[in-house]
């Protein structure tokens, strides 16, 4: 018998003020996860009781039925910033940058299959951001227009598989498509994104994005020409 242990499934809550469409989310979990990835364990209860759980990581937050919907996701950054929520509501542009902005990591529409949720809520806990790549990019416009914007007066130097990993992060991409397209181990994706986020000082994705648009990290010329390629240990 193996004495290889499975990982520790992961809690996630569920709040919907329909009982019909919470029930519907929470069946979506009934899904097997991917081979050597944790189960996804969910937690329906409403969102006062959800925020007051301190051992969840990660929200699904369902807008269908909020009228206010922005107003319930700043409410919810305010009292748990920690919080990774996963927001299904209606498809406008406008409210998905907002909402990304208020916190959300994923974004789907209120047409969204149980197997796309299922997918983005994966891609969530491992650490990307799921939302259309042609607003990701208006995104990045818009905040690095912001006076706050990530990157003001910070000199960084990348190694030419940094640029590599960064600039498939600007693309949207998660640390598994970004493995299979580089030819390397997803470890070792995540671990190329750790030392990204040290040298930027970024906290997320998306501001990782900012630092190498307002920094010009991309910039092939900037390379030195000494560089030594090394992966980052496992």
């Amino acid at each position: 018998m193996s004495s290889m242990s499975s990982p520790d499934p992961i809690r996630i809550g569920v709040a919907s003020e329909e009982p019909i469409r919470l029930t519907g989310l929470t069946s979506i979990f009934d899904q097997p996860a991917r081979e050597g990835r944790p189960p996804l364990v969910p937690l329906a209860a409403r969102l006062e009781e959800l925020l007051e759980n301190l051992s969840l990581g990660y929200l699904v937050v369902d807008l269908q039925s909020r009228s206010s919907g922005l107003e319930v996701l700043e409410t919810i950054r305010r009292s748990r910033p920690d919080l990774r929520l996963i927001v299904i509501g209606p498809a406008n542009d406008e409210l998905i940058m907002d909402s990304i902005i208020a916190g959300a990591r994923a974004y789907l529409s209120l047409t969204a299959d149980p197997e796309t949720v299922f997918k983005a809520i994966e891609v969530v806990t491992e650490g990307s951001i799921w939302a259309p790549r042609k607003l990701l990019s208006r995104l990045i416009d818009r905040l690095m227009k912001r006076p706050d914007a990530p990157g003001s007066g910070v000199e960084t130097h990348l190694t030419e598989r940094e640029r590599q990993v960064l600039e498939l992060i600007t693309m949207a991409q998660s640390n598994r498509e970004i493995a299979e397209e580089l030819g390397i181990e997803e470890r070792t994706v995540k671990m190329y994104v750790a030392r990204l986020m040290r040298k930027t000082g970024a906290d997320n994705r998306i501001k990782l994005s900012i630092s190498a648009l307002s920094l010009s990290l991309l910039d092939k010329q900037n390379k030195r020409p000494n560089d030594k390629e090394t992966d980052p240990p496992c």
